[in-house]
């Protein structure tokens, strides 16, 4: 009789250069998203766009975000991982297609949202599949190997966003925008075809008895902690897509290069928090367990003043680049903290053989959080401007202030502590 260890060994590093390969996809899809939101709102904005009109060009990559994650899971349950990541991939050089190589008359809104919501699908399929990925690597009874890693994960996403803004800030400058896009069209369409060659056999296990009406979660954990992250994600966008962009630039004064370098300074450095997380928090949590409903609840009501306290400032007439740039240095930190332990809560709420179900699910809850907090930004903004120049960053900041505090409240529902998951992965399931 043959050893059946090998086997199973082989689809182990199978598994894991599969993992690397989405990872490093997603860092790719992460770069260029980033670079063309910075891109797209300064070139609009220099147009003479108003602050509601330049949120508006996102609307539709919030929109079809959500409609990503939630068919999404379904896709990567059915068809596996690997499938989504291609999409992902495929998805997103279109998308940038779209604007590099259309007449300069085509640049319009319509045309703008329209490929948008391509990138939206696209950010969200990679973002899927290399989250899901991890669940499918880490054993299942390594929930500090786990937690540790999705830190990573996260916080080296976040990093590499904001070395993405700091490019498009930068292509802007050196470049037109257009040719600035068509550099981003050739690094995705490097990391397609890299993928494409170096990836064998499958990433997850794809089962055909995955229903359309599982895309739904059925665990309590899970969907109170989506319901939180609507309105913490909310609380973010609300202030960040929009309303800070445009306040640097027309209140503070700041070119597109100082800007653009500001927003990836401190995105970077929000990564770095949240990769650094799983050190951070270990000793304010009981002994040597690993975070819980009660750690993303106290950081939640944490994070609730913050925005408050720089809205205050500024009404106060205290010097706006010192309140808003330390201000939301010390927001960043904080909510890096409580992004990263939700990140892991909803791997650790979860079920391996319905991990990209879910996590498709709490993701689209985030992308809803994300709509909700674009459209306010501009609108919030642009109402805020009218009775004074700083007045609408300031409206933007006590809406911020409030989701938070919802979030917080949601939190409290969140279990103080992580039980057994019925089905655990074995790392002989990765495959095909």
């Amino acid at each position: 009789m043959s050893d059946p260890s090998p086997p199973r060994s082989d689809a182990a590093r199978a598994g894991l250069r599969n993992y690397v390969l989405v990872t490093g996809a997603y860092w790719a899809d992460t770069v260029t998203d980033g670079a063309t939101r910075m891109l797209v709102l300064f070139y609009f904005y220099n147009l003479g766009y108003t602050p509601l009109a330049v949120a508006s060009l996102f609307i539709f990559y919030e929109v079809f975000g959500i409609v990503t994650n939630l068919f999404g899971g379904y896709i990567g349950a059915r068809f596996g991982l690997k499938t989504t990541l291609f999409i992902g991939l495929g998805t997103q050089l279109v998308a940038l297609s779209m604007l590099a190589f259309a007449p300069q008359g085509w640049l319009v809104v319509a045309w703008v949202m329209a490929s948008q919501a391509l990138s939206g699908i696209a950010k969200d399929m990679t973002k899927m599949s290399s989250k899901s990925a991890v669940k499918l690597i880490v054993p299942e009874d390594s929930s500090a190997t786990l937690y540790r890693w999705v830190s990573i994960l996260t916080g080296s996403k976040n990093a590499l966003k904001g070395v993405g803004f700091f490019l498009g800030g930068l292509l802007l400058t050196l470049l037109d925008f257009q040719t600035a896009l068509k550099l981003l069209v050739a690094l995705v369409a490097s990391t397609l075809v890299l993928a494409a060659f170096l990836m064998r056999g499958g990433l997850g296990l794809a089962s055909k008895k995955a229903k359309f009406g599982q895309m739904f979660s059925r665990n309590g954990a899970v969907n109170k902690l989506a319901a939180a992250r609507i309105f913490l994600f909310g609380a973010r966008d609300v202030w960040f897509v929009v309303g800070l962009p445009v306040f640097l630039s027309s209140v503070l004064g700041w070119t597109f290069w100082q800007s653009g370098g500001f927003l990836a300074v401190w995105v970077i450095g929000y990564g770095i928090v949240q990769a650094a997380t799983p050190g951070l928090l270990r000793s304010r949590v009981e002994g040597q367990h690993e975070p819980d409903g009660r750690t993303a609840t106290i950081l939640a009501f944490v994070l609730a003043a913050l925005p408050a306290g720089i809205a205050l400032g500024l009404t106060a007439g205290v010097a706006p680049s010192t309140v808003v740039v330390a201000g939301l240095i010390i927001f960043g930190a904080v909510f890096a903290l409580n992004s990263a332990v939700h990140s892991y809560l909803i791997l650790a709420y979860t079920d391996s053989d319905k991990v990209a179900m879910n996590v498709g699910f709490y993701y689209m809850a985030n992308a809803a959080g994300r709509l909700a907090g674009t459209v306010l930004s501009g609108a919030l903004y642009q109402w805020g401007l009218q009775s004074g120049p700083s007045n609408g960053l300031v409206a933007c900041l006590w809406a911020s202030s409030a989701f938070v505090f919802v979030a917080g409240l949601l939190s409290l529902l969140l279990p103080r502590h992580i039980g057994p998951r019925s089905k655990p992965i074995k790392l002989g399931d990765l495959g095909d």
